[in-house]
């Protein structure tokens, strides 16, 4: 029977490496097709490798806590058998092959890395790179594998500025670091108070004290990922936020009408998040500078809309799935992503592409009840909304007969914005467009 590896599958176009977080099948089981084999955690989501076919798990190439790159090999799986692999006529397909034979390769597409990243995954386990600084900060393992082989201090990696996604030290970060030392001991190699690199040296936390009724929780590793993500968030963007407050009466009124008519004709739940998702892609459009990124110098302005819903999971914790070309969608399209992804994100079924490629971020923080908020910005991102709880309250309403306060449903929209590059008059004249295509929303319009 044929023995072939298993890779580490594809995830996502930015995903490139997972940790191992838990080995589900023993050596010598026996597994169906499709069953899973191990789970993983990226820095998006968790997710599970499973058995490309019927057959029995060899040995694990891996353990638990080990961070392997996309396409390594992880298992040795002989396909059919009942449970009596042998493990001395090893037959390993490489990626490439495994690719061209859809029979062996059901888990998913994959990708082979570098040599220089495969070089870093196959260090010796017990001399495996730490995944991160002391401060929770991300690195990943080629990252410390050039630190290690370089003599680059863990204090002196910290203090690099990284380039890469949200913040991350990347190859070029890492080796541009040790040539600028390098030079700088060259240049000058009696001078020891100038440093290679110019960095704010990160504050030192006040000491804390614990008395014997406290109680101490440690963060899991999704909570560490989402308080490094803020603290860089905003270490990289200076934040400033403008508040609008928009009159939501027809929306509520017309929703309150359709509902039940929607459900029924489109099998999906109407709520206010679709309606108001599609506000802001039209906003989008007349203001696409907020839909941009920043690289170095440039601000890169994206040509998809690609909308990110902020969504609390029942651990506490937050992720952010993202509705791919939101614009392309009609309302009923918005609906149905909407609670599907707000459904997916409960249940711990997201998949890594679906928190993938955001580029704009709305983040409902009425579901607490709370009237506004002042939301860190998704990096790289350059904006993000916040949605305010949807209120009764007395407004002034103009009339052709003069000016009278009535009962409206009311809302406040926070935006945060990167002041680099979003000035004020962006920032707010995007929001208030918000509010304007809200105001301006068709009581008359027809459940389509």
């Amino acid at each position: 029977m044929a023995t072939i590896e298993i890779l580490l599958p594809k995830m996502g176009e930015s995903v490139a490496e997972a940790t191992i977080t838990k080995l589900v099948v023993s050596p010598s089981e026996f597994v169906e097709s499709d069953e899973p084999l191990v789970e993983i955690a990226t820095d998006k989501v968790d997710s599970e490798v499973p058995a490309p076919e019927d057959g029995t798990l060899v040995e694990w190439l891996v353990a638990e806590g080990d961070v392997v790159a996309v396409g390594q090999a992880i298992a040795r799986f002989e396909i059919g058998g009942e449970g009596t692999a042998d493990l001395t006529t090893p037959a390993p397909v490489a990626a490439q092959n495994l690719v061209s034979q859809p029979s062996k390769v059901k888990i998913s597409e994959v990708n082979e890395p570098s040599p220089a990243v495969m070089a870093a995954v196959t260090a010796p386990l017990d001399t495996m790179p730490s995944r991160t600084g002391a401060g929770g900060r991300f690195y990943s393992p080629l990252v410390r594998s050039i630190a290690k082989s370089e003599g680059v201090a863990s204090s002196e990696l910290d203090q690099i500025v990284g380039s890469g996604a949200e913040g991350r030290v990347t190859k070029k970060d890492i080796l541009g670091f040790v040539s600028q030392r390098g030079a700088s001991v060259a240049a000058a190699p009696v001078a020891t108070s100038a440093p290679a690199v110019k960095a704010t040296p990160a504050s030192t936390a006040p000491p804390v004290v614990v008395s014997g009724q406290d109680e101490i929780v440690e963060m899991d590793r999704m909570r560490k990922m989402i308080a490094d993500h803020m603290v860089r968030s905003v270490q990289t963007s200076p934040h400033v936020t403008s508040f609008v407050e928009a009159d939501m009466t027809r929306i509520v009124q017309w929703r309150n009408k359709n509902k039940v008519q929607f459900e029924k004709t489109h099998g999906t739940k109407l709520t206010f998040t679709p309606l108001i998702a599609e506000a802001i892609v039209k906003a989008i459009r007349d203001f696409p500078g907020v839909n941009a990124t920043v690289d170095g110098d440039r601000i890169i302005i994206k040509k998809q809309i690609n909308l990110g819903m902020a969504a609390a999971l029942p651990s506490g914790n937050l992720i952010v799935p993202v509705i791919q070309n939101a614009d392309q969608l009609s309302l009923v399209g918005l609906a149905q992503q909407v609670n599907d992804l707000a459904d997916r994100a409960r249940r711990g079924k997201l998949k890594p592409d679906d928190t993938a490629g955001g580029t704009y971020t709305m983040s409902n923080v009425g579901t607490f009840g709370n009237v506004m908020g002042t939301p860190i910005i998704n990096q790289p991102q350059v904006a993000i909304l916040a949605l305010g709880a949807i209120r009764k309250k007395p407004a002034v309403l103009e009339t052709p007969d003069g000016d009278v306060i009535a009962v409206r449903h009311m809302m406040f929209l926070s935006h945060s914005y990167d002041h680099r590059v979003v000035d004020g008059m962006l920032g707010g004249s995007f929001v208030r467009k918000v509010a304007d295509y809200l105001e301006a929303f068709d009581p008359q319009r027809p459940v389509v």
